[in-house]
């Protein structure tokens, strides 16, 4: 028997991000910034609003410097 597994609510969001982002409606900023053309700077973005939404459910990463 195969348990089936929920999505996560940060899975959820950068999909609906990245579906934003393919039919070029993401904006970085209001809707009236300029549009997002970078992938990376796109889940930058939903992970964002995540953080926004539910904060302690995404941790930040410590860029190596």
């Amino acid at each position: 028997m195969a348990k089936k597994k929920k999505k996560s609510k940060k899975l959820t969001k950068v999909s609906k991000v990245m579906e934003e982002f393919k039919a070029g409606e993401l904006h970085s900023g209001s809707k009236k910034g300029p549009q997002v053309t970078n992938p990376k700077q796109a889940i930058a973005i939903a992970l964002s609003e995540q953080r926004k939404a539910k904060p302690g459910s995404v941790k930040r990463r410590k860029s190596p410097r």
